[in-house]
């Protein structure tokens, strides 16, 4: 039996898992997996400036790609601590990501070591498992572990954390006869695929709410096919966006209180069946529960069985991986003699083609309504984009489009400032070609904005739209409920760019100094211009360029509690001119 280092092994293991890339940061305690890492020479590695921005990396690689699994490293105490917001971020979406992280040697982790912390009990509410590994022998049963974890039933984060010593320990350990462990998912029976089928016959106005767990199962164009066979309108969550084409006459919206469209609330409302498909009911798509279930039937199809009824009793639930219960309902489907639905979708699509919101506005300082309709003229289908939080992201949900699974990739539970920048880094790792245009305000661009030089460093470009209006305008907004505006300004005299008018930080020279190319807009019409001009310096210099577009300071974007009470703070579309960009064209005056 071939002997080696425990950390060797892990390395081999990594590679026989499909691992290709790393992200991380080397330091003392995690250095004998550093060179294990560089021995094996075949993993790819991307040096963060800031060990959560590792972790958001491997959260944007991950997400970018069915199969995928990122995997952040670092060194002990602080670098662990600094991985839990990545953890956290992917726990919550159900996304599969491996930390790896260095610790003091076995016998001192009681002594107050320097730099020594229980990160695994720190770790665990937000991991699947969180371990650290005390035998070398241990090891590679501990790595085996982590990935049949991360891929069976609902999937998630992994915290394996080595001591130095056991890293270093010699184990014996065959490379070549190593297999992955079996990956379990629960899948729907034929019996509960009919009593789904038999409810949705019944109904007069079902629709599918489509969730994130059908992109993960990379189940996407069954959601379609089942669509297509029943007829079905379909409600993509904010993380299922993209599983069903915008422009596809059975997209008929987002719903929720605040990344949603008209169209989207409108046509839940009308429903009187909502089978939802590896959702979880969030509160930003339901608002309030009662306007949200009145009415109206609920089918719950979930991978974990307790998230069925967590958030409200549907009248009939259902454990089963989405793709597994997409597969079976499509086969049934094609058995049956099914109800003609054409009335309803002719109605779903109706409100689709009138309830729309104006984009098309030539105020300046700019309206951040334009600049999402700009961005729906400048980057086409195969487009990526990339999100976090705030007003900039739920704008960018009502207004922009997405016409391919995997291609809006949001962290839509945690929403951490700053996750934008990394993520937009993991997801270029992950697909180099991909044309990946990342949406910031200027907080969460802020947040991170170090990462930036990393897409410099290992030509990473991509395109980043900052919609800069020197505020948390998110909480500034929902200060309106307080009658305040308070510690939510950005804005200040900047000495060394008084040319930017109070608006505080010159991003502009923060990202040029960084490495990067930037170019800041004012005018809404040279948009176009502008984002034709970023194509062009990241095909030239191959590193991120941003796009800095300095807005209004104050607009209130559309949102409220419930479905049916949604604010609209702006007039809305009554002409094509109106929303040019709108899926479905409004009449020409």
């Amino acid at each position: 039996m071939t002997r080696m280092r425990a950390v060797d092994a892990a390395v081999a293991i990594l590679r026989a898992e499909g691992v290709s890339h790393l992200f991380g940061l080397p330091g003392a305690a995690i250095n004998p997996f550093y060179d294990a890492v560089r021995r094996d020479g075949t993993l790819t590695h991307v040096l963060a400036r800031h060990v959560e921005g590792a972790s958001h990396m491997a959260e944007g690689y991950t997400r970018a790609k069915a199969g995928n699994i990122g995997v952040c490293v670092g060194t002990s105490g602080p670098a662990g601590t600094d991985m839990i917001t990545g953890l956290y971020s992917a726990m919550a979406d159900s996304i599969p990501i491996l930390a790896i992280t260095g610790q003091a040697p076995v016998a001192r982790l009681h002594k107050e070591d320097f730099q020594a912390v229980d990160i695994a009990a720190i770790a665990a509410p937000v991991t699947k498992l969180a371990l650290t590994v005390r035998e070398p022998a241990q090891v590679p049963g501990a790595v085996a572990q982590a990935f049949h974890l991360m891929r069976s039933g609902r999937p998630g984060p992994v915290l394996l954390d080595l001591p130095i010593d056991v890293q270093q320990g010699e184990i014996a350990f065959d490379p070549e006869t190593y297999a992955p462990l079996p990956v379990h998912r629960p899948a729907a029976t034929r019996a509960q695929v009919e009593r789904v089928l038999d409810l949705l016959a019944d109904a007069e106005r079902p629709v599918i709410v489509a969730g994130g767990g059908i992109v993960n199962a990379d189940a996407c164009a069954e959601l379609v096919e089942l669509a297509e066979l029943l007829d079905l309108p379909v409600i993509p969550t904010l993380m299922g966006w993209g599983a069903i084409p915008d422009d596809h006459p059975l997209m008929a919206g987002l719903a929720g209180i605040q990344t949603s469209h008209r169209y989207g609330n409108a046509t839940l409302l009308a429903s009187d069946l909502v089978l939802g498909i590896g959702n979880r009911w969030a509160n930003r798509h339901t608002g309030g529960l009662e306007v949200y279930r009145r009415g109206r039937r609920f089918v719950h199809v979930d991978i974990e069985p307790t998230q069925i009824g967590r958030v409200f009793a549907p009248d009939y639930g259902i454990t089963s991986d989405a793709g597994a219960f997409l597969r079976t309902a499509v086969e049934a489907a094609r058995e049956r003699t099914l109800p003609d639905r054409s009335a309803w979708v002719r109605e779903c699509v109706e409100r689709k083609g009138t309830l729309q919101r104006r984009t098309h506005f030539d105020d300046v300082p700019i309206k951040p309504h334009r600049v999402y309709e700009e961005m729906n003229k400048a980057f086409g289908p195969d487009t990526r984009y990339v999100s976090t939080i705030g007003l900039s992201q739920i704008a960018g949900a009502q207004f922009l489009h997405v016409q391919r699974p995997r291609h809006w990739i949001n962290c839509g539970q945690a929403g951490p400032l700053g996750w934008t920048v990394p993520a937009a880094l993991g997801v270029r790792v992950a697909d180099p070609e991909a044309g990946v245009v990342a949406l910031s305000g200027d907080y969460d661009f802020q947040f991170m904005i170090e990462e930036l030089a990393v897409g410099a460093q290992f030509t990473l470009p991509y395109i980043h739209v900052v919609v800069n209006n020197s505020y948390l305008g998110l909480i500034r907004q929902a200060q309106r409920g307080f009658d305040m505006d308070y510690c939510v300004q950005l804005g200040f005299d900047n000495i060394n760019s008084p040319e930017l008018d109070k608006y505080g930080v010159d991003h502009v020279k923060v990202a040029e100094g960084l490495g990067c190319k930037a170019i800041r807009v004012t005018d809404p019409a040279d948009l176009p211009g502008a984002f034709a001009r970023a194509k062009e310096l990241v095909a030239l210099h191959r590193v991120p360029v941003v796009v800095e577009v300095v807005l209004e300071r104050v607009t209130n974007i559309a949102m409220g509690q419930d479905l049916d009470a949604v604010v609209e703070f702006e007039e809305q579309a009554t002409t094509r001119a109106h929303a040019p960009t709108a899926t479905i064209p409004l009449p020409l005056a």
